[in-house]
């Protein structure tokens, strides 16, 4: 499994990436509505400690799932129940507990997406009925409990980028007649804008605030069904057993190895084909290609805890650059459909047309900060 820093030059010759299967996403893809912040542990999909061997340095014979693989799996499925334990200690009604519990409900999610994704990449090393089941579950509730965070984050960005692009700041300009000029223009537009920004805000409050709350009765709901203690019952039993795939005692590196190198080229080979630098700004129909990276990443960043024991720390920027990619093409959505609502005031619906152009720009601003901070060689402008 080849490091960051061992970069390479070539183009992949691997087919285009498949789909993951691996349940991280928004509505359609469960995790994917989920990226954070610099800095906020709200959405930080921090890399555990101590929850796989540091097979850095271990003899190719070391890298057996036995020593390697269902270690990991069992540290990530007690991390999966502690924090379950968390969250139910939390949930009750109290002036605290809001916070306790959706950070419990967080890293409830993480230990969920490491594991999905494991069952995912070393499948062939596993009980396949088992994984496939088990993914398929654990895919359903990071879903479910992805979906309220999402909506909440996304009603935030955009009202905050609602302000900033109504508020009194005007760009600085050179000479005193070009700022004039430049402030006469600013001022109008911001006139305009600031008409219809009010209006604009109380509408996605309403529609996001309404989807969230809906989001979290649908949340409370599955944690309190029989296929949720299904699921939790599933992992308790993997914290203790993991159902190897007949053979596989005793296998060396290969083993672990290959899978992870396959999910390393998968996600190479759809970076090579992500569009050029200087392709068409604003067309939508090249984010489900980015979308599909970042969830490539996001398994090969899984592989490389198992292999090697730790997060691969160069595929953090790059990793976060999508996160922020996802957050802005969701509000841009977001914005969209809420100008189609039905007889809004003119004002209100030219808002959220600068607005989602506005999100639109930081789609791009994210695409070249993942450009930017790209560990490999690969060049990501070939045609």
């Amino acid at each position: 499994m080849r490091r960051p820093d061992q970069q390479t030059t070539t183009r992949p010759t691997t087919g285009p990436a498949p789909g993951t299967g691996t349940g991280t996403g928004t509505d359609a893809d469960a995790d994917a509505t989920v990226g954070p912040p610099p800095g906020k542990a709200e959405e930080q999909d921090r890399h555990p400690t101590g929850t796989g061997p540091a097979a850095e340095g271990h003899p190719a014979g070391d890298l057996t799932t036995e020593a390697v693989l269902a270690p990991y799996l069992r540290g990530q499925a007690a991390d999966f129940l502690r924090s379950l334990r968390l969250h139910h200690e939390h949930s009750a009604p109290a002036e605290s507990g809001g916070h306790d519990a959706a950070a419990a409900t967080r890293a409830l999610r993480r230990a969920a997406r490491r594991i999905s994704g494991s069952l995912h990449t070393f499948r062939a090393a596993l009980d396949p009925h088992w994984a496939d089941q088990l993914r398929a579950e654990l895919a359903w509730l990071s879903g479910v409990l992805a979906r309220e965070h999402a909506y909440a984050n996304r009603l935030t960005r955009l009202v905050e980028a609602l302000h900033q692009l109504s508020g009194p700041a005007l760009p600085a300009a050179r000479g005193a007649r070009a700022a004039g000029e430049a402030a006469a223009s600013d001022a109008q537009g911001r006139a305009a804008l600031g008409v219809g920004a009010a209006r604009a805000g109380a509408l996605l409050e309403r529609r996001l605030t309404l989807a969230r709350t809906r989001s979290h009765s649908a949340a409370l709901q599955a944690l309190g069904s029989s296929r949720f203690h299904a699921v939790a019952d599933a992992v308790a039993l993997l914290a203790s057993d993991v159902p190897l795939a007949p053979g596989t005692t005793g296998r060396t590196a290969e083993a672990l190895l290959e899978p992870a190198e396959r999910a390393e080229q998968r996600l190479l080979a759809a970076v090579a084909a992500l569009p050029p630098a200087d392709s068409e700004p604003y067309n939508e129909a090249q984010d489900a290609a980015w979308h599909q990276a970042r969830l490539l990443l996001r398994l090969h960043r899984y592989a490389h805890e198992v292999v090697l024991g730790a997060a691969a720390p160069s595929l953090a920027s790059c990793g976060h650059a999508l996160d922020l990619h996802r957050d802005a093409v969701e509000a841009a959505s977001a914005a969209a459909a809420a100008a189609r609502t039905p007889r809004i005031a003119p004002a209100t619906a030219y808002a959220l047309g600068v607005l989602h152009a506005d999100q639109r720009h930081e789609v791009e601003a994210a695409r070249a900060v993942f450009r930017e901070t790209w560990p490999y060689a690969t060049a990501l402008t070939a045609p």
